[in-house]
């Protein structure tokens, strides 16, 4: 709050401050209100920095952690795989660590999901 009302005007700062109440929450097993952050910031550094940018997809990448501690299997592995995933090896590169974080969270949505097919277990 102390942050909006004196930097309003910086907005990454604003967005850092909204990153940090998510762990937060996390942190205390509140996973769902992390989550509505999480989307929230995800939104707002796309519409800010565009897709590529490396603050978007680790903002994704955290996106994708809630969802995979909701158990959300799908979406976090359509939002990793379709969305992530193919900006981060182009922008990034198959070898940066957020790219590699990636693909480890997409095989933990795809292993752990109760509905999961042996393709699946295949990509994972």
């Amino acid at each position: 709050a102390l942050k909006r009302r004196y930097w309003s005007h910086d907005e990454d700062a604003v967005l850092n401050a909204q990153a940090g109440l998510a762990n937060c929450f996390c942190n205390l097993g509140r996973d769902a209100e992390a989550l509505v952050l999480r989307r929230m910031i995800h939104d707002r550094l796309k519409a800010m920095h565009g897709v590529s940018d490396e603050r978007t997809i680790r903002g994704g990448a955290n996106l994708v952690i809630s969802l995979n501690q909701l158990e959300l299997w799908d979406e976090a592995r359509s939002i990793s795989r379709d969305r992530l995933l193919p900006v981060a090896r182009q922008s990034l590169g198959s070898d940066h660590d957020l790219t590699l974080y990636l693909n480890q969270s997409l095989a933990h949505a795809l292993f752990f999901n109760p509905e999961r097919t042996r393709d699946d277990l295949l990509e994972a």
